[in-house]
């Protein structure tokens, strides 16, 4: 099938394909005119592609899960490394953007929002601590 027709299959742009071609993560086949020929065992690995994107996987991530997608061998261990490692970072930063949230609220809480000149928010920017 013809890259309009993976596209559509997988969910993915044309665009995003050929940068996953360009990059390694893919290897379409060629027909005998020079286009691109994709099969379905190649649209399933563009889904899986995209699925793992779209959980947070970045490409190097993505091209290590693609190669032990293809490893009947693979151990389901390896495969758990991986998801865990990638669990703990977004819980990093879920607690990172907890802190923020947090930290914004109560400067927004203590800020009258009037037409006087100073602003805890102001403040906050600027480095100067408030009393929680």
């Amino acid at each position: 099938m013809n890259i309009g027709t993976a596209a559509e299959k997988s969910g993915l742009p044309p665009k995003t394909i050929r940068y996953y071609e360009d990059i390694g993560l893919m290897q379409a086949g060629r027909a005998s005119n020079g286009y691109r020929d994709y099969s379905m065992a190649d649209v399933h690995r563009l889904r899986f592609l995209q699925r793992s994107r779209s959980l947070g996987f970045s490409v190097e991530e993505c091209r290590q899960l693609l190669s032990l997608y293809s490893d009947k061998d693979r151990e389901s261990a390896d495969v758990k490394t991986i998801a865990k490692t990638k669990l703990a970072e977004i819980d990093r930063k879920i607690a990172e953007l907890t802190e923020l949230r947090d930290t914004l609220r109560h400067l927004v809480r203590n800020c009258h929002g009037d037409k006087r000149p100073d602003c805890p928010i102001i403040e906050g920017l600027a480095g100067k601590e408030l009393a929680r």
